[in-house]
Order: structure tokens, then C-alpha cells, then sequence
């Protein structure tokens, strides 16, 4: 005679494959992960939850950008559209440092004076001045 449990795993064992398959399924999908995938994946879990927080930065970067744009230096946009200068203008700058250097004078070295040699004295034979006003 068989035991219960016996008779119990006797009839359930044909729904053991069965399950496997089913748990192959879920567990271990057969399609792989395609780039695609990631991306509406990564569009699901961190930005669509969050729109609203996405949408107040991008409004906080383009009034940055708009502000940045309107801050700049026109005198910046002309000299970038000013012509390099003339041949004339180059030939000059040798002549303006010779009148230059003419009108400094020489460019001699200065002697240095050098300094007092420091002997420390006893405080007895230090002087104190007094000063009176």
C-alpha cells in the first residue's frame, strides 16, 4: 500500500514540467536587451515619474541661456568683425619702440646701496628717545 504523500506526488509530478516552463519564461526572458530598450526603460524610471521637476529645469536653463545672450558685450561682436589692421599700421610699431626707448634714456643698471650691517647691542647701551610734542 502507498503512503499519502506518495500517491499525492504521483499526480503532481506531471505538473512539474509544466511549471519549469512557465518559471523559464518569467524568470529568464528570451528576448535581449537592445539599446531601445534601455532608453524606454530609463524613460520610464527616471523621467516620467519626475516630469514636472525636468520641465522647471529645463525653464531654469533657458532663462540662464537667454540672460547669458543678453549680457554680452556688443564691443565684443565688433572686434570680432574688424579687419586685421593694415600693413601700414604694423610698420610703425618698431619705429613707436625705438621713440620709446630713445626717450627713457639708456637702460643702465641702478647700483644697488648695501645694507647696514646689524649688530646687536646689550640693552643697557640701547638709546630711548623720548619724543615731546
Amino acid at each position: 500500500m502507498k503512503a499519502p504523500r506518495e500517491i499525492l506526488l504521483a499526480q503532481h509530478q506531471a505538473a512539474v514540467q509544466k511549471l519549469d516552463a512557465i518559471r523559464h519564461e518569467v524568470v529568464e526572458p528570451t528576448r535581449q536587451p537592445s539599446l531601445l530598450n534601455w532608453a524606454i526603460l530609463l524613460w520610464r524610471e527616471l523621467v516620467w515619474p519626475c516630469r514636472q521637476v525636468w520641465a522647471g529645469l529645463a525653464a531654469v536653463w533657458f532663462l540662464i541661456f537667454i540672460f547669458n545672450v543678453s549680457q554680452r558685450d556688443p564691443s565684443e561682436l565688433m572686434a570680432q568683425r574688424t579687419p586685421p589692421p593694415a600693413l601700414e599700421m604694423t610698420m610703425t610699431f618698431p619705429q613707436q619702440e625705438k621713440l620709446l626707448a630713445e626717450l627713457m634714456g639708456p637702460n643702465e643698471p641702478r647700483v644697488a646701496v648695501p645694507p647696514k650691517p646689524f649688530s646687536p647691542r646689550p640693552s643697557s647701551e640701547r638709546r630711548f628717545e623720548i619724543l615731546t610734542t
